[in-house]
């Protein structure tokens, strides 16, 4: 199997995952280290291109687990976190992670946070090396062993 093809259908399988436990994913924490995790990928490399922000706002947007929240304020958080990222990404990053950690205390809650990374870093058919180390550190944050989403 392709590459491009392992990374579709892990994202797929995670996205499958993640709808089935939708009814279990519905507090502050979660929304929040949701959007921390997707600014976190969006930012990966360093920068985020506006077609790229565009890109994972929509996927936000219309993801089914995600519309437990208010979509402006999903957004909002978003872009929060990316504009702490943008201006000093090492800096930044560290603010950032603190808002994906919160998800720590709910094991259920920390692994969908790692199962929308992945998703958002591979909804372009490259989940490429900068958005791996990101995921891999997030699982750090939240306690949990990278191999379990093979990263």
């Amino acid at each position: 199997m392709a590459l491009w093809d392992r990374i579709k259908e892990s994202a797929s399988t995670m996205q499958t995952q993640l709808v089935a436990r939708k009814n279990d994913l519905k507090s502050g924490a979660f929304r929040d280290a949701s959007m921390a995790m997707c600014a976190l990928v969006a930012a990966a490399d360093g920068t985020v291109d506006p077609s790229e922000r565009q890109r994972v706002a929509q996927l936000i947007a219309t993801n089914e687990v995600l519309q437990n929240f208010p979509a402006d304020d999903l957004r909002r958080r978003f872009e929060e976190n990316l504009d702490r990222l943008t201006t000093d990404f090492d800096f930044g990053k560290v603010s950032v992670m603190q808002e994906v950690a919160k998800a720590k205390k709910k094991p259920a809650e920390a692994r969908a946070v790692i199962q929308i990374g992945i998703v958002i870093g591979g909804a372009d058919g490259d989940f490429d090396k900068d958005e791996q180390a990101i995921v891999r550190e997030a699982c750090y944050a939240l306690g949990l062993p990278p191999h379990e989403f093979d990263l």
